[in-house]
């Protein structure tokens, strides 16, 4: 028995309306940060400087953000510093084969400290050796926007 033109034309419409929710559903859960996670900076303990493979942001006297001349995306880098968001992971974390970009944070008026950001697996790993999950949701402003002319 041959299925009509309409018919599959029904089910083609069926399965794009399911598709799409499905879709939708999915973007409308991985745009969170898992419960587990917690803030890497806060309140009593502000970001204050960030330097990522030699380009740098820094705060201020006002609390305004100032980043590198060749920095695109300043307010929108900063501000995903400043909201990032990780997951501690156990000590026995291997390390990722991709090479790691060098991290240098300031937090508040503390000395800065020397961090390994590996960006395409989300990790972090502190000074002391702890490692960091940073949820996929969270990683696309990690890195800056820079001006290719300025290189």
């Amino acid at each position: 028995m041959a299925i009509s033109r309409r018919r599959w034309n029904n089910i083609i419409i069926i399965a794009s309306a399911i598709m799409i929710g499905v879709l939708t559903l999915l973007n409308h859960y991985t745009q969170k940060a898992p419960s587990s996670s917690e803030p890497l900076f806060d309140q009593q303990h502000p970001l204050t400087q960030l330097q990522l493979a030699g380009i740098w942001m820094a705060q201020d006297e006002q609390g305004q953000w100032q980043c590198d001349e060749r920095v695109l995306n300043c307010a929108v880098w900063s501000q995903h510093w400043q909201l990032l968001r990780v997951s501690a992971l156990g000590a026995s974390q291997q390390t990722p084969a991709e090479r790691p970009e060098e991290l240098l944070l300031q937090v508040g008026k503390q000395q800065s400290q020397i961090w390994l950001l590996y960006p395409a697996s989300g990790l972090l790993k502190s000074k002391a050796g702890n490692w960091y999950q940073i949820p996929p949701s969270l990683r696309e402003g990690l890195l800056p926007l820079v001006n290719a002319a300025s290189r």
